[in-house]
């Protein structure tokens, strides 16, 4: 069973029916879910969750819907993996990949909308919607076929095709704004006044963004039930950045980890980097950006969850790295040709801010450190296609491979 109480606003602190609502009437602050912490603490154990299904929906007391009915398609339960050739290569010989490239879209939306879609049909909804930069849209369209519900997906018109392919196989409506996806959220906020749908990041986002948690709860429970000493995570809204954390806080709550002093760190791309442009000029109140990156699904100028990115830098010692294409693209490549990982441009974010970041001394080279890669590498060929080595044309003989390869090396003696 949930053991969500109620939604709460998290600036003022007023208390709300779980209902549709996103937005506090008295403050305009964001709602929360709240939970019953005494009853998850009597009601879980390491050994309860170890024994449930390799999905999010092992944490099921910790998420703001009924497991049982839940719409699921097997998301979560991730690899992390020992980045070893990547940690030898920056320094890090502790560093560690959390690997979301594996969820059924291909994307950590897939836990988000997992849990988004399944508390949309719980309040009734028949139609799951979205304003996306290209994964969402992906995970809400393949949500909504298993959950027989119909999907209208609102994107910007210019994203990559592996997106648009991504999100067309479910058939649902697709929309495509002229515009960047500013002004495709600005639309969607508007259409959640007037339309009885479940806008999984808009009208139903405090439920939305409680599956961001789970990685922060895989993490603990795959690194053998304990936090990690630093996460680098990219930073779009700024919401997975957030919950995470979240996630390692409310397993202390429950007694299944020691309380985490968990530092965390972010990495947007240079071509939109409100809350690391604010990082690093000291200030707490970011200013919104008209994006120009290649990583469009991190391309959120004015990120709803900005200022709360950087309070949590703020209070856990972490940095913010900002990176320009050039090193996305560099990032992808190294990640790729060390450790077998194929990630989309938010993971070239990723790993080419780990980098920054251990280069500026940010990372203890000591820590155990856990880099989020969040979306797969085939969703954005496109920014590596053309600078990859071309394939050895030859013919089908060996003097034609010989020619173009090169001579077997000379045995060496015994």
């Amino acid at each position: 069973m949930s053991y969500a109480r109620n939604l709460r606003c998290r600036e003022c602190g007023r208390d709300y029916p779980l209902a549709a609502l996103h937005v506090c009437e008295y403050c305009f602050g964001p709602l929360e879910a709240v939970y019953d912490d005494e009853a998850i603490r009597a009601a879980v154990s390491r050994e309860a969750i170890a024994a449930r299904p390799a999905t999010l929906w092992r944490y099921r007391e910790f998420l703001p819907c009924e497991a049982d009915s839940a719409v699921d398609i097997g998301a979560g339960f991730t690899p992390l993996l020992h980045a070893r050739n990547l940690g030898k290569a920056l320094g890090l010989p502790r560093l560690y990949l959390k690997n979301d490239t594996a969820n059924p879209t291909w994307s950590f939306k897939d836990r988000v909308v997992a849990v988004a879609s399944s508390r949309a049909r719980e309040l009734g909804f028949e139609k799951l919607a979205c304003a996306s930069t290209g994964n969402l849209a992906n995970s809400v369209s393949a949500h909504a076929a298993a959950a027989g519900m119909e999907a209208v997906v609102v994107i910007p018109h210019d994203l990559e095709a592996g997106k648009v392919l991504g999100s067309s196989i479910y058939n649902p409506t697709l929309v495509k704004v002229r515009g960047n996806y500013d002004a495709v959220n600005r639309l969607c906020a508007e259409l959640a006044g007037s339309r009885n749908w479940a806008f999984v990041n808009v009208n139903v986002r405090p439920y939305y963004a409680e599956g961001s948690k789970t990685l922060g709860f895989e993490v603990a429970e795959q690194l053998g039930w304990r936090a990690p000493d630093h996460c680098v995570a990219p930073i779009a809204s700024g919401s997975l950045f957030v919950k995470i954390r979240k996630g390692l806080d409310e397993f202390a709550r429950a007694g299944l980890i020691d309380a985490p002093r968990t530092r965390m760190s972010g990495a947007q791309a240079a071509g939109c980097s409100p809350v690391a442009t604010a990082w690093a000029e000291g200030s707490m109140n970011f200013r919104p950006q008209r994006p120009d990156t290649i990583a469009k699904s991190l391309a959120i100028g004015n990120p709803a969850d900005g200022f709360y990115s950087l309070v949590q830098l703020r209070d856990t010692d972490g940095a913010c790295a900002s990176v320009t294409d050039e090193e996305i693209v560099a990032g992808m490549r190294l990640l790729a040709e060390t450790e077998g990982v194929f990630a989309e441009t938010a993971g070239g974010v990723t790993v080419a801010g780990v980098k920054q970041l251990a280069e500026r001394g940010r990372i203890d080279p000591d820590e155990l450190v856990v880099a989020f890669i969040t979306g797969a590498g085939f969703k954005t060929a496109e920014a590596v296609a053309g600078g990859l080595a071309p394939a050895l044309e030859i013919d089908a003989t060996v003097d034609s491979f010989e020619a173009a390869y090169g001579p077997p090396a000379e045995e060496v003696p015994a």
